[in-house]
Parts: structure tokens; C-alpha cells; sequence
């Protein structure tokens, strides 16, 4: 097995590095943390570690969310290994000129302090080959709005947890539309649904993590 399908496998398995109890069956074995390094002692293409590694794991694991094999806790899992890999990696590429598909601007609304679900999603676009810029949970319709002005082009993902701070969401969503800007916009959260996000605005709706990497590549036209 080459160092990339480790660094794959230990992804889909969400073993981040060696000390990490989960999976109990690999108690003891290298983690996406130490592979990664390894990989890069290897003299590996950054690129290569990133896509056939980290990425390609993670759409492993958004197949088998979808179909059901892996639930929320798997996804997490996988998510923060994945994130531990990245962090690795994040000062090597900073100097490389790899292509992005896109820019996602994503936050939690106003009022609202949940991101677990915020977070997995921003992961996934990220190792999905987005840019994201996370403006973390709280965020006001302005600062939606000054994101949005300020990354033309965009997509902006807003996340709602609680059924009160929906209305956040529509002020959100409405205060770009009203200022006339062209930036599409994904909604989601455990009290959004098709027909709220249809009734604010919004361009496109999941509540399945997994599905926001071909969500948003439809939303800005590229191809899967």
C-alpha cells in the first residue's frame, strides 16, 4: 500500500494520528498526522498528498454518508483527521500556486452559536478544493453583506440551528438581495428546510454535509 492510499485510508477511518484511540483496531498504527509528515520527509507532491490523499478520502466518506454506511459521528471523525492533515500541509502550500475551484464565504447567523455542522461543511469544501473563509457563528446580515461585497463571486453559506434565529437568516439572505449583489447562496441547518429557503431566497438547500461539494460546484457551473 503507497503512502497516499494510507493517508486515504486513514481518513475514511478517521484515525488522526497515532495516540488516537478510534479506531480501536488500529491501536497503535500511524495516523493521517504522521503519514502525512512521512509523505512530505518522501519528498511527495504537495498536490498529490492533498488530492489523492486528504481530498480523495473524504469523498470516500461523503459516498458512504450518503448511503447511509456512515452516520454523523464517522463524518466527524473522518473531518477531523482530515483537518489534521491539512493543518500539516497548509504552510507547505501556502507557497504553491494550486487552483481553487471557487471562494465559499460561510457562518453561523446571527444569534445562533451552534458549529458543529458549520464546521463539517466548511471542512468538506475545503478538502473538496474550495476556499473557504469561515466567519465562525453569530454573524450579523452586515457582515454576510461586507463578505459578500468583498469576494465577488463568491458563495455564501449561511447555517441555522434554532428555530428562532431562522428569521436571522432571512434578514441575511434578504439585505443581499435588496443591495442587488449576484453572489449565490446556500442554506442549511437542522430547522431549514427546501420550503424556508425556498420562501427567503435562497439559490440552493441541503441538510446532508456530504452533498456540499457538488451543491456548490452546480451553484458556480463546474462540472463534477
Amino acid at each position: 500500500m503507497g503512502i497516499l492510499t494510507e493517508i486515504k485510508d486513514a481518513v475514511v477511518r478517521g484515525r488522526v494520528d497515532i495516540k488516537s484511540p478510534y479506531p480501536p483496531e488500529m491501536a497503535g498504527k500511524p495516523g493521517v498526522v504522521e503519514l502525512v509528515e512521512q509523505a512530505l520527509e518522501e519528498k511527495m507532491d504537495i498536490s498529490m498528498v492533498l488530492k489523492e490523499g486528504l481530498v480523495s478520502g473524504m469523498e470516500v466518506v461523503g459516498d458512504k454518508f450518503s448511503s447511509g454506511e456512515y452516520f454523523l459521528p464517522d463524518m466527524l471523525m473522518s473531518a477531523q483527521a482530515m483537518k489534521a492533515g491539512m493543518s500539516i500541509l497548509d504552510p507547505h502550500l501556502r507557497g504553491k500556486s494550486i487552483q481553487k475551484l471557487g471562494k465559499v464565504v460561510i457562518g453561523t447567523v446571527k444569534g445562533d452559536m451552534h458549529d458543529i455542522g458549520k464546521n463539517l461543511v466548511a471542512v468538506i469544501l475545503e478538502g473538496g478544493g474550495f476556499e473557504v473563509i469561515d466567519l465562525g457563528i453569530d454573524v450579523s446580515a452586515e457582515a454576510f453583506l461586507s463578505n459578500a461585497e468583498e469576494h465577488p463571486g463568491s458563495v455564501i453559506g449561511m447555517s441555522a440551528l434554532l428555530t428562532t434565529t431562522r428569521e436571522s437568516m432571512r434578514a441575511s439572505v434578504e439585505l443581499l438581495r435588496e443591495k442587488g449583489l449576484s453572489n449565490k447562496i446556500i442554506v442549511g441547518g437542522a430547522v431549514v428546510t427546501q420550503a424556508f429557503a425556498d420562501e427567503i431566497g435562497a439559490d440552493a438547500f441541503t441538510k446532508d454535509a456530504a452533498k456540499a461539494v457538488p451543491l456548490v460546484k452546480g451553484l458556480l457551473g463546474i462540472a463534477s
